[in-house]
């Protein structure tokens, strides 16, 4: 049977540690205090810190446009915040998985780990950067509603990955996310719930019918595209590393920020 102290014991090694080794796995934020970062189980957290990371960059934007800052210098340091809070991470992991993609199958691992980054890492690079810039700015003033739900999409998608495909690498030292995977649907576990929370309240949101309509397909639509992207990726390279990870983050959340600034 369990008691409180057992139950607390739980929670604290199962999901508080985790907590804390995916904030500063994840992050470029200090370690938090008073706890000890465990790194068994800090995939299912990602989503989450990547709505917290969506919310400090809307609020960045919002504090320059609202000190007369124009929206053409106040959506790059929204951008430049994001990749500081990851320390460039994500987009690492763009470059490196598109100069894989394009040296090949027998090269494909070996391009991924060059230090130098080919000339289809750089296109990627530029190309995506020029796709978010532009969304950022047909979004502007609904950067706090939107933002933040594509950087949870871009991380929910790496949950698939892990969970579809096999962890590939040169280094047989690396530590995987796969070691450690307990099945989709208890990684997910902690989204899901926060997908839920979301819906619950455009449901109850007194907006129009077709504002909650338009939200609840979003949601779908978000869902859909976490899922494809990664297949895409994942059957290209043969399986899944950090940078596949990072790749599908990125395509994921650009996507969706497409997606977003079309329909608004």
């Amino acid at each position: 049977m369990f008691n409180n102290e057992n139950i607390y014991s739980l929670i604290k090694n199962n999901f508080i540690n985790n907590l804390a080794g995916a904030w500063i796995f994840y992050t470029t934020f200090p370690k938090l205090p008073f706890i000890s970062p465990k790194f068994k189980n800090i995939a299912q957290f990602a989503p989450i810190l990547g709505f917290f990371i969506g919310l400090i960059q809307s609020f960045i934007y919002l504090t320059f446009r609202n000190n007369s800052w124009s929206v053409y210098s106040s959506v790059p340091i929204c951008l430049a915040s994001g990749y500081l809070i990851t320390g460039g991470l994500h987009l690492d992991g763009l470059m490196d998985t598109f100069d894989g993609i394009f040296a090949g199958k027998n090269k494909c691992l070996k391009a991924m780990k060059e230090s130098q980054v080919g000339a289809f890492g750089v296109q990627s690079l530029f190309f995506i950067t020029l796709i978010q810039i532009a969304c950022l700015l047909k979004i502007q003033s609904q950067i706090i509603l939107i933002l933040p739900m594509c950087l949870f999409w871009g991380r929910f998608s790496t949950l698939f990955l892990i969970d579809k495909f096999k962890y590939i690498t040169l280094n047989t030292n690396s530590i995987s996310h796969k070691k450690y995977w307990n099945g989709f649907k208890k990684e997910s576990l902690v989204s899901i719930i926060f997908i839920f929370i979301f819906v619950i309240y455009y449901l109850f949101s007194y907006q129009s019918d077709q504002y909650i309509i338009q939200k609840i397909l979003l949601f779908l639509t978000g869902f859909f595209i976490s899922y494809v992207i990664p297949k895409i990726l994942g059957r290209k390279i043969g399986g899944f590393n950090g940078d596949v990870c990072g790749a599908s983050v990125v395509l994921v959340e650009t996507t969706m920020l497409f997606i977003h600034a079309v329909v608004l």
